[in-house]
């Protein structure tokens, strides 16, 4: 039930692309780094060159200095994703197209968000433009990818996993892996880019 058959992998009038955070500081020699995130980018590029036709939406943190999930204010990470700085840009290599449109999250000291669409305006762009299906991966699988993925399919929209263009931070050995089973049983469908290309 959570592997669509191919024909149902054929982008249509409806469909987008989410890439969620995949930016320097969750990259490796970044600030917080995501085991082996950089291996995303070359398969993510692949994503946007098979579903060129498709919107593309791209999701960033762009904290403040003082932001509520680092741990000098008393949150649980390091200073990373800061506006405006090396460790916030999207991963070089990312091959996102012009068009892309940006969404940044998490950016007053006051909030934190995992989820693309938590106090943003990804939603009702995506409605405007009578977008219900969406193609998510990025970084990191157990945290922005997981709650991005759970308030898509709160809101109705239809989903497939990137399940080979994500990545786990794995704070917990094996976080990642009930993340994606989590996902899937939310109904997100898994799939991969061999599977398409093939």
């Amino acid at each position: 039930m959570n592997s669509p058959n191919r024909n149902d992998l054929q982008p249509h009038t409806g469909d987008a692309l989410l890439i969620v955070d995949v930016q320097n500081d969750f990259l490796p020699g970044g600030s917080l780094a995501v085991p082996r995130g950089d291996e995303v980018v070359p398969v993510l590029n692949r994503y946007l060159r098979i579903f060129a036709a498709l919107p593309v939406y791209a999701t960033r943190d762009w904290h403040p200095e003082r932001h509520c999930s680092f741990r000098a204010q008393g949150g649980p990470w390091p200073p990373h994703c800061v506006a405006g700085t090396r460790g916030a840009e999207f991963a070089a290599a990312l091959q996102l197209p012009p068009s892309a449109v940006i969404i940044s999250k998490a950016t007053t000291v006051e909030h934190d968000a995992y989820s693309g669409f938590q106090d943003t305006e990804l939603d009702s762009l995506l409605h405007s433009t009578n977008i219900r299906r969406l193609f998510i991966g990025g970084l990191a699988t157990d945290y922005c990818v997981l709650n991005t993925v759970r308030d898509a399919v709160g809101l109705g929209y239809k989903v497939l996993l990137l399940a080979d263009a994500m990545r786990a931070v794995d704070v917990q050995a094996g976080d990642g892996q009930r993340a994606e089973a989590e996902m899937l049983r939310l109904g997100a469908q898994r799939i991969s880019v061999e599977g398409i290309a093939a």
